[in-house]
């Protein structure tokens, strides 16, 4: 190829789409909002996700749940540490998407993306491990065994965080599948570019369709007939300023979602187990020890 067709060669830019139930759908409302950098220089359109696209949402995360929260723990930590895998080598991207939506230089929108890769590493590594920490055996006094185990809530919408467009996003949907919850994620509205390619390395990973589902536009638009609606099962408000955040739990009430309401958080740091347990159920079970021998002695 000569230099001069290299120079006379269009660009080729690149088209973001919504993540539903596995694939990649534009709005079925036909609208999109302009995405910025930090000095407000355009960067691409965005899908401006409607109701319709959110109540979608829902039925993919629904549908997906009974597979993924019936997985193995192990085999689910299989999975999130392929996405890692994925995150690595789609890096320098993710460097280039980060450092325009959050306005760094580039060492440190690698260190960022780089925290992140950790991030998922790490919550990989609890899926069969979570279970030990929360669970056990419980003492009763009588005959029987007493023992508790987490089970996830069932579908989690999450409002992510608005300023980290990409650490804070991935250490709030993480814990949440890491557990065996399916989610529908409200992206970041003035930077939802990181997120929305991050559903595009779990369309290629083995994360199954439904399992993370992604969505952009107005956050107050989006997350309101999540909160309300009566098939999720609980919600993240992580990205929910003060007003908005009432509003929602008012909605959430309605079936008694779990709400787990904004809060300061440093991102950076080792996150702890918090955003998993506040996402699982508790199991009790009895069962009787039984007796063995004429003696009445038990084991």
């Amino acid at each position: 190829m000569s230099e001069k067709s290299e120079q006379q060669r269009l660009s080729v830019f690149k088209t973001y789409k919504l993540y539903v139930g596995g694939k990649f759908p534009r709005s079925e409302s036909g609208r999109v909002y302009e995405v910025t950098d930090a000095k407000g220089n355009w960067l691409a359109n965005a899908p401006l996700s409607s109701r319709k696209d959110a109540r979608d949402a829902v039925v993919a995360a629904r549908k997906a749940f009974g597979g993924w929260s019936g997985a193995t723990a192990y085999n689910r930590g299989q999975v999130l540490y392929r996405v890692a895998e994925m995150l690595e080598g789609r890096r320098d991207q993710f460097v280039r998407e980060v450092a325009d939506a959050e306005g760094l230089g580039k060492s440190k929108a690698a260190a960022v993306v780089d925290a992140t890769i950790d991030r998922w590493v790490w919550y990989a590594g609890w899926t069969d491990k979570i279970a030990q920490v929360v669970g056990g055996g419980n003492p009763v006094a009588g005959p029987f065994f007493n023992l508790s185990s987490p089970e996830p809530t069932g579908v989690v919408a999450i409002v992510a965080p608005q300023e980290s467009s990409f650490l804070g996003l991935v250490s709030v949907v993480a814990p949440v599948i890491a557990t065996g919850n399916t989610a529908v994620v409200v992206a970041s509205e003035k930077a939802p570019l990181p997120a929305l390619s991050l559903a595009e390395v779990l369309a290629t990973s083995d994360v199954p369709g439904g399992v993370v589902n992604v969505l952009s536009g107005r956050t107050a638009e989006i997350a309101t007939p999540l909160a309300a609606h009566q098939d999720v099962n609980a919600i993240d408000l992580a990205g929910a300023d003060e007003v908005l955040a009432k509003e929602l739990e008012i909605a959430a009430a309605d079936n008694l979602k779990r709400v787990l309401r904004p809060q300061p958080v440093d991102y950076a740091r080792t996150p702890g187990i918090d955003r998993m347990t506040a996402f699982l159920e508790t199991k009790t079970v009895w069962h009787p020890t039984g007796s063995l021998g004429a003696s009445g002695s038990s084991y």
